[in-house]
């Protein structure tokens, strides 16, 4: 077993793991550090989610049904039990692992081509391609990873009608959501209209649901499924770049090894680092010293980067990477980086097989190597990061030709 003893974050968010599982910021929120603490609220009931948004999708017409990441409840559960079959592990490796094959070693090919690559640009391409045969999104115009990179920018800004620049940031992101539209969905939307799929846009026309309907759902599950996983890639290399007993061990290792190893990175480095919920009945967080009382209305926010470090659920040295570790009380490998409970992402096996399908080809390339470094920014909302920069290259003489697409499967 691969143990790296030291601490083996690449990510600083700039905040240290407290003593106490349970806090409170000024503004009154709950912060939640401890892995039972969290796991238990998200499992239970008494909250609805907060954050990711959620504020600016409350403001749409009640008529608009919203997307599946900002309901709770029945409603929830019903859409979550018909979906669940287009993320099954057997579906995920009986529709989409040939898929995530060819793109991935498509995206090699441009980077054997051109000697060297941005990281970001060829995960991202990847997150797309997958992510889109899933939704259903197959029909539209070129140009999708643009469009995508203007709705979903490095830097938000506040839309607003108070000033020039929330001016600004209302109508860019307006006239995204009408180019993603019109150039993507909404043919997508007709093609499935004319012959049904077995996809998620053929289900959500069979449930009754409008364009404008389908569009949030699909840009849900854009920014779930493809952008994240554009920054989990990126991030994954970059350890593995820089960190030869990892890389050995995930070179020799069998799939299920080199998946452990990737949930362990992930473990420590969760992508989305903050889950906030809000209290709609009393609850009580129950910590060392007794349960501590929320009141509804009140908001509860899980520190994922603090509760995957939980030693009581990780075991020793919580900032290691130690692929295969043993948790503890039920603790996933990935801790909560995927969530839990009813809103637990439904793309997870999907999410890491496709960054493993991509990974093992890349680092099977003869003399691949890492020719500058990233940068790491972060995004508050979520308390998320995002990885650019890094760029890979092939030595000139080195053979271009390719691992071929029956390596690492």
């Amino acid at each position: 077993m691969y143990d790296r003893g030291s601490t083996a974050r690449k990510v600083d968010r700039g905040r240290e793991r407290p003593g106490c599982p349970v806090t409170r910021a000024e503004d009154g929120t709950w912060r939640v550090h401890d892995h039972a603490v969290a796991r238990a609220l998200l499992r239970g009931p008494g909250t609805v989610q907060a954050g990711l948004g959620v504020e600016t999708v409350e403001k749409l017409p009640r008529r608009i049904r919203r997307p599946v990441l900002y309901r709770d409840g029945p409603e929830h559960r019903e859409h979550r039990r018909q979906t669940a079959r287009f993320f099954t592990p057997r579906r995920v490796d009986e529709h989409y692992r040939d898929l995530m094959v060819r793109i991935a070693e498509e995206q090699l090919a441009s980077l054997r081509a051109a000697g060297e690559a941005r990281l970001a640009d060829l995960a991202f391409e990847l997150a797309i391609g997958v992510v889109s045969e899933v939704i259903g999104l197959r029909y539209g115009r070129p140009g999708i990873r643009r469009r995508l990179e203007r709705f979903f920018p490095e830097e938000f800004g506040e839309p607003g009608l108070t000033s020039v620049r929330g001016l600004y940031w209302l109508v860019r992101q307006n006239a995204n959501w009408l180019r993603i539209h019109l150039a993507d969905v909404r043919p997508a939307i007709r093609a499935h209209r004319r012959r049904e799929h077995d996809d998620l846009i053929s289900h959500l026309i069979g449930e009754g649901c409008s364009d404008a309907e389908i569009l949030g759902e699909c840009l849900t599950f854009a920014a779930a499924g493809m952008v994240t996983t554009r920054e989990f890639v990126s991030l994954a290399a970059w350890h593995l770049f820089t960190d030869a007993g990892l890389l050995d061990h995930y070179r020799s290792a069998d799939e299920p090894g080199r998946l452990a190893v990737l949930q362990e990175i992930l473990r420590l480095e969760p992508v989305v680092g903050r889950l906030r919920r809000r209290a709609v009945s009393a609850l009580e967080l129950p910590t060392d010293d007794g349960p501590l009382a929320v009141r509804p209305g009140e908001v509860v926010e899980l520190r994922l980067d603090h509760t995957n470090t939980d030693p009581r659920a990780v075991g020793r040295d919580p900032l290691c990477v130690r692929p295969g570790r043993a948790m503890e009380f039920g603790a996933g490998p990935a801790g909560l980086s995927f969530g839990d409970g009813p809103h637990r992402c439904p793309g997870a096996h999907i999410a890491l097989l496709e960054t493993d399908v991509f990974l093992s080809r890349l680092f099977a390339l003869d003399g691949i190597r890492m020719t500058a470094p990233p940068r790491a920014s972060f995004k508050d909302v979520i308390g998320g990061y995002e990885i650019r920069g890094l760029t890979v290259g092939l030595p000139p003489g080195a053979d271009r030709s390719g691992p071929g697409p029956g390596s690492a499967r």
